[in-house]
């Protein structure tokens, strides 16, 4: 085979400019920590590391709706704390509310029931961020309204919002809603707040009825009717706290699964990118070595002619 003059020349310069990559490549590795920095250093690896960071993108999604919910749940919470403290007033007056009371006791029982109605009106009507939570999902509207009389109480109460709550996504294919709807009346779905025909729940139309008992005396229909009413609201304003709770410690749980799941994709996706300082440092060595040798080598033979080979 015959070799020309410029085949060595060639070759040295492919070579120098192998090792030149190879020694940049180390370098880079060794001052980033990061054994991969395109696709084509190790394809599979990158295949696996961009799986995994797609699911931590969508775990961190996952933990960014916990986390709106978990405040949903926790602001609907103090609204029917507050609510169940309201009934359970309520049902103090109903039952103490007997034969033995004088009209004017009985009348300040009703001017009381009648703040409870307001501040009932009030709690219900409570908003998150600019939203009233529980208009189901007409979260711009307000959900309950009120008709007044001449005296400044109220006489009735209707709800605005529907039956529809907004659920999120909390893990793969897993919903989840922390509202409830002011009221439900179909006898399907989430259960109403305040008002739910499953239950006989109906706290504004109790109150109410019981507020005009107390205002005319009425002593037997508070006995053969309120007490019983209120005593449903109490059973289901219980339900409502028991359920919100049950919320919370399921999403507490679940974001703490999250957590441990994104850790764990951290040390997968780090020991697949990481490089291993001590053996890049090694290869970049060995890598100078082999640059500086072939410089050395090169610059050797070139500078001999062709008489040096025919002595």
């Amino acid at each position: 085979m015959r070799v020309t003059s410029q085949t060595f020349p060639s070759s040295l310069t492919s070579q120098l400019n192998s090792l030149a990559e190879r020694q940049n490549a180390l370098q880079t590795e060794a001052a980033t920590g990061q054994r991969i920095s395109l696709p084509e250093d190790d394809p599979a690896a990158m295949r696996r590391v961009l799986d995994m960071e797609s699911e931590t993108k969508n775990i961190a999604q996952y933990k960014s709706n916990i986390s709106s919910q978990l405040e949903l749940a926790s602001v609907s919470f103090n609204s029917v704390q507050g609510l169940k403290k309201i009934v359970d007033r309520a049902g103090e007056i109903a039952t103490l509310a007997d034969g033995l009371k004088s009209p004017q006791e009985l009348s300040l029982y009703g001017k009381e029931v009648g703040e409870l109605v307001k501040q009932a009106l009030q709690l219900t009507n409570t908003k998150n961020r600019g939203d009233y939570i529980f208009s189901g999902t007409k979260s711009d509207a307000s959900p309950f309204t009120a008709t007044f009389d001449n005296n400044q109480n109220i006489t009735s109460v209707s709800y605005q919002g529907n039956t529809t709550v907004s659920e999120v996504e909390i893990s793969e294919g897993v919903t989840l809603s922390s509202q409830a709807p002011g009221a439900n009346t179909t006898g399907t779905g989430p259960a109403g707040l305040v008002t739910d025909t499953r239950t006989g729940a109906d706290l504004f139309a109790h109150l109410i009825s019981l507020q005009q008992n107390l205002t005319s005396g009425n002593t037997a229909a508070i006995a053969a009717t309120d007490r019983g009413a209120i005593a449903k609201d109490e059973e289901h304003m219980a339900y409502h706290i028991g359920t919100n709770g049950a919320v919370q410690a399921r999403l507490d749980t679940t974001n703490a699964i999250l957590d441990q799941r994104q850790l764990s994709l951290e040390g997968l996706v780090s020991k697949e990118t990481d490089a291993d300082l001590a053996q890049t440092l090694v290869h970049l060595h060995e890598t100078q070595s082999a640059y500086q040798a072939a410089l050395q080598s090169g610059a050797s033979m070139l500078s001999r002619s062709l008489l040096d080979y025919l002595h």
